[in-house]
């Protein structure tokens, strides 16, 4: 393989119906592989990472929903095999490698690292009935071992259960990294366990690393908006009453036009509410699915607590507009990272992947037809953190320069 100028690399694997495969960079090593049962599937996942990168002391370790049960044996034999100690990771509906995607099947995906000593910290599920001390415990470990200096970025798993999982979020970026990135587990069988260190069951998990490992995050929509920005003129709860003075309902089929409104049914999955971020720069919003139309009383009933005076649009799920925006996405975080980078996590809600972009693993050979062959690792999440708030329907992207 030439060199792409992102350093020197090995590649095992041809395409995306490959079982096994890896990719090699400075310091980093993504591996993949899919199977029917566990046993085989991290053997072969293990055979791609022999030649592991000097100093490798960290994994981040993904499997779908199919090997939810065996994460315990999956753990403990990468574990005893790299000899790396070190890991984070959760499930997914999918998993992602270095252009392929795996769904509905026994998969994993794993990235290992030689990060500097002492630069990162693993830390423990803070469950929603004891926040306040798990994050006291936290915040008095990162002083321990950062003294006053907040890391640079945290990268996050959660359990999509938690009741208080936006607030153990927004908490955490306040109290420790300025910066999160991450995603929910997703699973079809009721268990969404995580791993920091072991594996663990509840709350939100992770790693904190210092600003010393140089990063580079990107956040890409997948929904477009469709009409102008309104504010809510009067609701509570999930229940909006009015937008800009009159009924709900009305100005909604005013957005999404005749012929949607002519059926609704073709609604569902389709349109969706959008609130952005009062607080970026970035012309974020966070995407919040319909849950019902009152036509009675002219109430539109979403996925997110509102109140009079916020700011709401429509939008619908477009794959167009989703691809337009995620190689917007790429190439600027191509730009910011100055055109190289080492390895990457990214992670995609299960709301796009095959659902949005097909059954070609598009969203990872989007990747790599903008950044290159570097080792990436991730998985099809429940919703999607970045920065201080749980998104949905977009992707996640964390390049390690």
């Amino acid at each position: 393989m030439a060199d792409d100028g992102f350093g020197g690399k090995a590649f095992s694997g041809s395409d995306a119906d490959e079982k096994s495969g890896s990719l090699a960079s400075d310091g980093f090593r993504a591996a993949w592989a899919r199977g029917g049962e566990w046993g085989p599937t991290v053997k072969a996942c293990a055979s791609e990472l022999t030649e592991l990168p000097e100093g490798a002391n960290f994994g981040f370790l993904y499997v779908t929903d199919a090997f939810t049960k065996d994460m315990p044996s999956v753990l403990t034999f990468l574990r005893e095999t790299t000899g790396i100690q070190n890991w984070v990771g959760t499930v997914g509906l999918g998993v992602l490698g270095n252009r392929v995607e795996y769904h509905d099947r026994g998969a994993l995906s794993v990235l290992v690292a030689a990060l500097p000593p002492e630069s990162f910290r693993v830390f423990d599920a803070i469950e929603d009935e004891r926040v306040e001390e798990g994050l006291a415990k936290l915040l008095t470990d990162q002083k321990q071992w950062l003294g006053e200096e907040r890391p640079g970025l945290a990268i996050v798993h959660g359990d999509p259960r938690n009741v208080r999982l936006t607030e153990i979020v927004e908490e955490l970026a306040e109290s420790t990294a300025p910066f999160l990135v991450g995603g929910l587990a997703a699973s079809r069988i009721g268990e969404f366990p995580q791993i920091a260190d072991r594996v663990i069951d509840g709350g939100v998990s992770g790693v904190l690393l210092k600003s010393e490992i140089e990063v580079v995050t990107g956040l890409t929509q997948g929904c477009s908006p469709i009409g102008p920005l309104r504010e809510v003129t009067q609701g509570s709860d999930n229940v909006i009453k009015e937008i800009d003075g009159r009924p709900a309902f009305e100005v909604f089929k005013e957005d999404i036009g005749e012929l949607l409104s002519r059926d609704l049914r073709r609604v569902a999955g389709y349109i969706f509410a959008a609130f952005p971020m009062h607080n970026s720069d970035m012309g974020d919003y966070l995407v919040r699915n319909l849950m019902a139309l009152d036509t009675e009383r002219g109430w539109v009933s979403v996925g997110e607590t509102v109140e009079p005076g916020r700011k709401v649009m429509f939008c619908r799920r477009d794959h167009a507009a989703a691809e337009q925006d995620m190689r917007r996405m790429l190439k600027d975080v191509k730009a910011r990272c100055g055109g190289t980078a080492r390895a990457g996590l990214y992670y995609s809600c299960v709301g796009r992947g095959q659902n949005l972009f097909g059954s070609d693993s598009q969203e990872m050979k989007l990747i790599q037809e903008e950044l290159g062959d570097i080792p990436v690792a991730g998985f099809f999440a429940n919703g999607e953190i970045s920065r201080d708030r749980v998104y949905g329907y977009t992707g996640v992207l964390t390049l390690f320069r």
